[in-house]
């Protein structure tokens, strides 16, 4: 039986990346768009339920954050990707320095969602 809050969780993930590429894309062409209330309100609706379903899903789940490798560095993964969003839309001084942000920022989003998938932190080793 598929489980409605990991459905609700994986959709969510979808719609933050894909919210988040989208207001980048806004951003550095220079859209007035980028101010409009609802875009400035729906990411913090979207990713208030992403962290909901997150947590309850580890709860349903059992696992302890500190002993479970994988899932400390998602956690981990994930406080770099809301540092680098900061940069990439509110404190990076130049374009480039927003633009590499923005970049990094989703580079590490695959890879959060590549731990979350194979449960190996190192990926590749």
């Amino acid at each position: 039986m598929i489980n409605p809050v990991l459905t609700v969780h994986v959709s969510t993930v979808l719609l933050s990346i894909s919210g988040f590429i989208f207001r980048g894309i806004l951003h550095f062409r220079g859209s007035d768009l980028v101010n409009r209330k609802w875009i400035k309100i729906t990411p913090h609706v979207i990713d208030t339920v992403l962290i909901i379903s997150a947590i309850i899903l580890l709860i349903q789940s059992g696992l302890n954050l500190l002993t479970t490798p994988w899932l400390l560095a998602k956690v981990i993964a994930l406080i770099l990707y809301i540092a680098l969003g900061l940069i990439a839309f509110r404190f990076g001084k130049t374009t480039y320095v927003r633009m590499l942000a923005w970049s990094a920022a989703i580079l590490l989003f695959a890879y959060i969602c590549a731990v979350a998938v194979t449960k190996n932190p190192l990926l590749l080793f």
